[in-house]
C-alpha cells in the first residue's frame, strides 16, 4: 500500500467519524424539543385570580310591592257644583292647598245671615250689661242674652266652617295621584274628589320566617332593584318587626322605608330586597366560582410552582359572587377559577389572570 491510498483512508475515516459527532447533537436537540413540546400539552391551561381582603354582608333575599307610606282621599265635606279645578294629576301640592271650588253662594248666605244674628244679640248684651250697672235690668236678662250670644256664635262658626268646606284643600303634601270629579260636576258629602300620595317615602312589608327573625333587628340596611330601572340600586330601612307571628303564612311582618326624594320610584312596584343582617371586616375573599364540592369538602385549587395544589378550605359568608375564606387560604394566593373541574393535586397547569394574556407556570 502506497502512501496515497493509506491517506484517502485517513481521511475517509476522519470524515465518517465527524459525520457520526454531528447526527448525535442534532439527535439530542431534537430530543430535547419533543421532550419540551410534551410538557407544554400535558400542561392545562386555566385562568386564576388572587385571593384578597375586603368586607362582605351575609344578606337576605326577599320580594315585595312597594307602597306609599302616606296617602290621603280627599272627600267632599259638603254639597255642591264643582265650578273650577286648579290641579291635575301629577301635580305637586303642599298640605292645605286648593284643589278645587264649589259653588258656594248659599252657603256664604246662610254664613252672612248667622253673621248679622249674632252681631245683634252681642250689642243687645252690650246694652243690657250697661243696664244692668244702673240696675234697669235683671241679671237673668243678662245671663239669658249670654246663652243666645254663645249659641248664635256657635251656629255662625258652623256656617263659616261649611262656607270654607267648598274650597276643596289637600289634607297632606304630595302628588295628585287621582282626579275624581270634573267641572260642572255636582258631588255630595263624602265623595271622593282627588287622591294625594306622598311618594318622598315609601314602605315595603316584609315576610321573615321565624327561622331567620333572630338574624334581623330594627335599623338593618337594604337594597333594592325593581325591573324597570335594573341598573339603579335602593336604600332601604328596616323600622320595625312585629312582634307577632302570621297565622296565616307563619311570618313576621318587617316594615322598610325607603327614602324617594329623588321621585324614580312608585307606589305598586315589584321589588327584590337584598337585606344585610351581618357585616364581616376586613375578611379574606375569593370569587365563589373557584370552589369545587366534593362529597362534604369545600376545594379550591391554588398555583403553586407551575402545579395546581387542592386545599380544603372554611367558608363563611357568600354575597354577591364572594365567599368568605375561615380557613384553608392565605391572601393573595392564585385561585384558580376556571378549568379546576378536571384537575387534580399536583396537576401542570398554564396559568392565565383574566384575559389569558399573562401567562405563568
Amino acid at each position: 500500500m502506497n502512501f496515497k491510498t493509506i491517506a484517502i483512508i485517513t481521511l475517509a475515516a476522519t470524515l465518517s467519524i465527524s459525520l457520526a459527532g454531528c447526527g448525535d447533537v442534532d439527535a439530542k436537540v431534537a430530543q430535547d424539543a419533543s421532550s419540551e413540546a410534551q410538557a407544554s400539552v400535558s400542561a392545562l391551561p386555566v385562568e386564576v385570580a388572587a385571593a384578597s381582603k375586603g368586607d362582605i354582608f351575609a344578606t337576605y333575599h326577599t320580594t315585595t310591592a312597594i307602597s306609599a307610606d302616606a296617602e290621603a282621599p280627599v272627600r267632599a265635606k259638603v254639597e255642591g257644583e264643582i265650578i273650577q279645578l286648579l290641579v291635575e294629576e301629577g301635580d305637586r301640592v303642599v298640605a292645605g292647598q286648593v284643589l278645587a271650588r264649589l259653588d258656594g253662594e248659599r252657603l256664604r248666605l246662610q254664613m252672612l245671615q248667622a253673621k248679622s244674628a249674632l252681631d245683634q244679640v252681642r250689642n243687645e248684651h252690650k246694652r243690657f250689661v250697661s243696664l244692668q250697672k244702673r240696675g234697669l235690668v235683671s241679671a237673668s236678662a243678662v245671663e239669658g242674652l249670654s246663652f243666645d250670644m254663645d249659641a248664635l256664635d256657635a251656629s255662625y262658626e258652623l256656617k263659616r266652617l261649611n262656607y270654607s268646606y267648598t274650597k276643596i284643600r289637600a289634607p297632606i303634601s304630595g302628588i295628585v295621584s287621582a282626579r275624581d270629579v270634573k267641572v260642572g260636576q255636582h258631588i255630595v258629602v263624602s265623595d271622593s274628589t282627588f287622591k294625594i300620595t306622598d311618594t318622598s317615602r315609601l314602605v315595603a312589608y316584609l315576610k321573615i320566617p321565624q327561622s331567620e327573625l333572630t338574624k334581623f333587628a330594627a335599623g338593618h340596611s337594604a337594597e333594592i332593584h325593581v325591573d324597570a330601572m335594573p341598573d339603579i340600586t335602593f336604600a332601604a330601612t328596616i323600622a320595625r318587626i312585629s312582634p307577632t307571628v302570621d297565622a296565616r303564612n307563619g311570618t313576621f311582618r318587617a316594615t322598610a322605608y325607603i327614602d324617594n326624594k329623588a321621585g324614580l320610584l312608585a307606589p305598586g312596584m315589584f321589588a327584590r330586597f337584598d337585606i344585610a343582617y351581618e357585616k364581616h371586616v376586613d375578611a379574606l375573599l375569593i370569587p365563589a366560582a373557584a370552589i369545587v364540592r366534593e362529597d362534604r369538602l369545600t376545594v379550591v385549587y391554588v398555583v403553586t410552582d407551575g402545579a395546581a395544589e387542592r386545599r380544603t378550605i372554611v367558608t363563611g359568608i357568600e354575597s354577591d359572587g364572594r365567599v368568605e375564606v375561615l380557613d384553608g387560604l392565605a391572601a393573595h394566593e392564585q385561585i384558580i377559577v376556571t378549568g379546576q373541574g378536571s384537575l387534580r393535586d399536583g396537576s401542570k397547569v398554564l396559568a392565565s389572570i383574566q384575559t389569558g394574556t399573562s401567562v405563568t407556570g
